[in-house]
Parts: C-alpha cells; sequence; structure tokens
C-alpha cells in the first residue's frame, strides 16, 4: 500500500521523536522526543471519515498529554513538597505506554486504529517511555516497577479471556509482555533490547497476516478459509511463538528473563510471569486452533498468496531457535 507524502512526513518525525529520547542528554530533551514522537502519531491514527479513529486518537492525545503534564509538574513538586520526582516521572511513564495499573485506554485505543498502527503503537510507541525508565534506575521507583510488572502480568492475561475482537486480544497481550519487559529493563538494559527486538518481529509477523486477511474478529478466523495450508500454518506458528512455547522465537527472550530473575531469587515475581504466560498461551491457542480446523470453503483475496518471499521469512523468523544449531555445523 502506498504511502501519502504526509504520512512519510510524521513516520519520519515519529521515528525522528524515539531517537531524540534515545540520544537525549537531560530530562528535558528526552520529553521533548516524547512530545515530538505524540504530536507524530496523533495525525497517522485520526481520520475524518472514520468515527472510532477519531475517538481513538483523542482518547491517545488526553492521555498522552496526561502523562506528559506529570512528567512537568514533577520538577516544580519536587522543589516545593519534597516529592522525588523519579515517583511521579516513574508513574508518568507506565501511563503513557498503558502499563498496568494505568492500562485502561490501551485496549480501547487498539480497537478503533488499524492494524498497520497498531503495530506502530505496540512496539515504537514504546521505545521512548521504556528508555526514560531505564533512566530513572536504580531509584526508589524501583519498587513501582516491580509492582507494575505483577500488575500488567495479571491483567493482560485475565483482560485478554474474554475477548472476541483479535485487535483487544493483541492489547492484552501487549500488556502481558510489557510486564516482561519491565522485568528485563530491571535486569539488564541489554536483556530488554534482545526482549523488546523479539516480541517486535513476532507480534509484526502476525499483524500482517491479519492484516492481509483483514481478519478483526474470532467469527472471522471460524469463516474463514486461509486459501493455502503454508499461510494456515505460518499464521499457527506466529501465535505460538508470540506465546512463548518452545521451540519458537517468542520462547528465547523469555527464558532469559526466566534465568535472571531465577539468580536474582525473586521467585515470586517469577511466579506471577510464569502464571501469566500459561494463560496467554490458552487463548493463543484458542486464536490457533480457531484458524487451523474451523475453516470453511468460503475464499478471500490472499495479498500473501503472490508472496512467497514473506511467507518464507515470517516462518523462518518463528522457527529460527531450531535452525540455529544446524546453521552452527556449516563448514563456513
Amino acid at each position: 500500500m502506498p504511502l501519502h507524502p504526509a504520512q512519510i512526513l510524521f513516520l519520519s518525525s515519529l521515528f525522528l521523536g524515539t531517537l531524540i529520547t534515545l540520544s537525549a542528554s537531560s530530562w528535558f530533551t528526552a520529553w521533548l522526543g516524547l512530545e515530538l514522537n505524540l504530536l507524530s502519531f496523533i495525525p497517522l491514527i485520526s481520520s475524518k471519515y472514520n468515527q472510532y479513529s477519531s475517538e481513538a486518537s483523542l482518547k491517545y492525545f488526553l492521555i498522552q498529554a496526561l502523562g506528559s503534564s506529570i512528567i512537568l509538574a514533577s520538577a516544580p513538586c519536587s522543589l516545593t513538597f519534597e516529592i522525588t520526582p523519579n515517583t511521579m516521572i516513574c508513574s508518568a511513564l507506565l501511563l503513557k505506554m498503558g502499563a498496568a495499573p494505568t492500562h485502561f485506554w490501551f485496549p480501547s485505543v487498539m480497537e478503533g486504529i488499524n492494524w498497520y498502527q497498531c503495530i506502530l503503537l505496540m512496539t515504537i510507541q514504546k521505545i521512548g517511555p521504556m528508555l526514560m525508565l531505564s533512566y530513572t534506575l536504580p531509584a526508589t521507583s524501583a519498587h513501582i516497577l516491580v509492582v507494575s510488572s505483577i500488575l500488567s502480568s495479571i491483567v493482560g492475561s485475565l483482560g485478554g479471556l474474554n475477548q472476541t475482537l483479535i485487535r483487544k486480544v493483541m492489547a492484552y497481550s501487549s500488556i502481558n509482555h510489557m510486564s516482561w519487559m519491565i522485568a528485563a529493563l530491571l535486569l539488564n538494559e541489554n536483556l530488554w533490547a534482545i526482549y523488546f527486538m523479539v516480541y517486535a518481529a513476532v507480534s509484526s509477523s502476525i499483524v500482517l497476516i491479519l492484516q492481509s486477511q483483514q481478519i478483526f474478529h474470532f467469527s472471522q478466523l471460524s469463516n474463514h478459509n486461509f486459501k493455502t495450508s503454508s499461510l494456515k500454518l505460518t499464521s499457527f506458528i506466529a501465535f505460538l511463538s508470540l506465546g512463548g512455547l518452545p521451540p519458537f522465537l517468542g520462547f528465547i527472550p523469555k527464558w532469559l528473563v526466566i534465568q535472571e530473575l531465577a539468580s536474582a531469587k525473586a521467585f515470586i515475581w517469577l511466579l506471577f510471569l510464569l502464571a501469566s504466560a500459561l494463560i496467554t498461551l490458552f487463548y493463543y491457542l484458542r486464536i490457533a486452533l480457531t484458524s487451523m480446523t474451523l475453516s470453511s470453503p468460503k475464499l478471500k483475496t490472499n495479498l500473501l498468496q503472490s508472496s512467497k518471499s514473506m511467507l518464507t521469512a515470517i516462518m523462518f523468523l518463528n522457527l529460527f531457535p531450531i535452525f540455529t544449531p544446524l546453521a552452527l555445523m556449516l563448514p563456513f
């Protein structure tokens, strides 16, 4: 799908805002990068022809503006009331990225936007706030992050059980993965980078398949024939990979986080994360089994049909841990 020149402009400034936050040397510059990121994302998701996207963009703007105002208010509050600014900044950043207990806006915004915008919201839009969270460590905000991680794991796992809209399922899945990313961020920034890159790759591969088939609801999955067994198998593997089932790619970063948490003797925290991972795997299995077994002969246009290379790339991506030992055996 060709992009409009205005969309290219806003996408460029969106990435620029993330880079400014990444390379910032002061809190003000990092905040400036977040604002540029926000002001670039609003035009990308708003549309006067779609009332749902207009509502989603308004909700997103109000929440992000509230988070930004809390970050700005942290400086005078710390001088006047002797409040630790890290606590206020940490709370505002959790609100901006949609982690529990300030997650309520995230599923409703996801519901009102299309699949390509969902990729941006689930991946790029989380980089800036998470990088700024790492600037608050080590500080008094560490216990807030632990509580937020546990709550995100509970909300993300239980919230997705009751949903029939695929975009809401992906939203609660993203909240659950945020609990693992917060844990990785507290343990090791390199571990967070690995987890985020794997999550972004796997979730994007699922969204591309769902976008190509125009699937938004569970009933569409049960009435949909993927037309080719390779596309059906690829979607099945991608969902299981996002759930963190071994030996797929999504399991590798979770394995690393489990090792680090076990080494740090944070067993109660690890118990919550593992229990939530099993529940999320259940609703991924429900989606995957529906797409595998309940297909009818109705056909839709398959945009991925002509692109065998994309299917192969998604399949190889999620089966990467299986292929890695074979690659190591090569003579070169």
